[in-house]
């Protein structure tokens, strides 16, 4: 089965900005600001699809938690699913970023090459924006997330979720707030990061 996605990303977590798991001026991440990772990332696929199944236009985004001091830092992860897709799109974007159709996604997906936690997949109404420097996300009951601006710093920052290989943008969250389940969290003033992906497989 071959797959390709491409579009654009932005996360929050509770890091302080820079968030010290990006590499800055070239130098690889380490630790979490307070040695526990608490956020969430998000796609907007504008051109995809996973053999004849199309995927262009569909949202995707996934509330996240890890430890650094857990036995492999497993991740545990509640994935939302675009509600407009289809099942087999669903099939699909589920097989992509489960890393269960391989490719780039056990590069860039750390929750796919660990042993991890996946605590649920909701098909789900996700509102979102990528509008630079203004990135907002919503997801009713479960997920709120607002940019506030760029991090005023001049470092070069990459991640490796879009990938080292492309450039990306700190950014300042005014609001990071998810209730799912275990994953209960607000924050203000934490870290972002933008940039754009294409993944293949």
């Amino acid at each position: 089965m071959s797959w390709r996605i491409r579009g654009s990303y932005f996360e929050s977590c509770n890091c302080e900005p820079i968030c010290p798991c990006r590499r800055i001026d070239g130098v690889p991440g380490g630790r979490s600001s307070y040695g526990e990772c608490l956020g969430v990332l998000s796609w907007v696929i504008e051109q995809g699809r996973v053999d004849d199944v199309s995927l262009d236009g569909l949202n995707v985004a996934l509330a996240t938690r890890y430890h650094d001091d857990e036995p492999g830092s497993p991740w545990s992860f509640v994935m939302y699913l675009d509600a407009r897709a289809d099942a087999a799109q669903r099939d699909a974007l589920e097989g992509v970023y489960s890393g269960r159709l391989g490719g780039d996604a056990l590069k860039h997906f750390p929750w796919a090459w660990k042993e991890s936690e996946r605590i649920a997949v909701r098909p789900v109404e996700i509102e979102v924006s990528h509008e630079r420097r203004r990135q907002w996300l919503r997801i009713r009951d479960h997920v709120s997330v607002r940019i506030r601006d760029r991090y005023p710093g001049h470092e070069t920052v990459t991640c490796v979720i879009p990938g080292h290989g492309r450039s990306g943008e700190e950014l300042i969250a005014d609001e990071l707030q998810v209730s799912d389940g275990p994953l209960r969290f607000e924050f203000r003033g934490n870290c972002g990061y933008s940039s754009r992906f294409d993944y293949t497989g």
